[in-house]
């Protein structure tokens, strides 16, 4: 997300999400797991800081999730950009969703069993939450006993075992308001490197977006958006993808299809 106060407005585009990652790639329920940037989700970055350098933006401060594709999408934007320099915060309020039982299984296998629209509102409702992991589950010890929670602010019992939208907006809007929103008040331009339900959570919360139409809010990988806020950081118009408008809405369908069962070539 980026902003700077310009008269009453305050410019305020946000990456969406990170490039893509490589279980992006492989269409599974990546969530808390751990993953680097995919070779294309890298290039999705690279081209996003030259884009945005071409629009002439300066960051001040940076904001992340402490997923490592957050970061490494933030890196590569501000190494792009030439803005190495800048400050950048990480917190898990700005993580993924947490998709619980669903994580590291396959969409399109998934929609196979349970069907397309289970799996939509699995992945897009927004207080429908997914079955809970399980300590059974092959990755619970990878997330639970990783070193980054133990500098969270919660406890580690008292961390997310699955998650609706609604949840992942009612973590993160302490971190908007204490750390976020005082920053953009100060005038300051702001990325925000976060994930797909993370930052559709915050555009319904700042576009004031139904609860019946966010699930038909789709963002897709590496795409800068723009919105224009005013002193009050209200909404002065629709955001904006900022990019090849064809392009954009390619990698829109590609995202929805994630969820769909995939068609087998005769």
């Amino acid at each position: 997300m980026i902003s700077r106060g310009i008269s009453e407005a305050r410019n305020l585009p946000l990456l969406e999400r990170h490039g893509e990652g490589a279980w992006t790639k492989e269409n599974r329920f990546c969530s808390w797991v751990d993953q680097k940037l995919s070779s294309d989700g890298i290039k999705e970055a690279q081209n996003c800081g030259k884009h945005l350098k071409a629009l002439g933006f300066e960051f001040d401060l940076v904001f992340t999730s402490v997923l490592s594709r957050s970061i490494q999408t933030a890196w590569l934007i501000l190494e792009e950009m030439g803005q190495e320099w800048v400050p950048i915060q990480s917190s898990w309020r700005l993580n993924e969703r947490h998709y619980g039982a669903l994580i590291g299984l396959n969409r399109a296998e998934m929609a196979l069993n349970h069907g397309e629209e289970q799996v939509k509102i699995w992945r897009r409702s927004y207080d429908v939450t997914p079955p809970p992991i399980s300590e059974s589950h092959p990755y619970y010890e990878e997330i639970y006993n990783d070193r980054r929670y133990k500098c969270s602010d919660v406890s580690q019992d008292n961390l997310p075992k699955a998650e609706s939208l609604k949840d992942v907006l009612d973590r993160l809007l302490p971190y908007w308001n204490e750390k976020i929103v005082p920053e953009l008040k100060s005038g300051k331009m702001i990325l925000i490197s976060a994930h797909g339900n993370s930052s559709r959570a915050l555009l319904k919360h700042v576009e004031g977006i139904s609860d019946e139409d966010i699930i038909n809010v789709t963002l897709p990988t590496g795409v800068p958006i723009l919105l224009e806020l005013d002193e009050n950081l209200h909404p002065l118009g629709p955001h904006q993808f900022l990019g090849d408008q064809e392009a954009i809405q390619a990698a829109i369908r590609k995202v929805e299809d994630q969820g769909k069962v995939k068609s087998v070539e005769k």
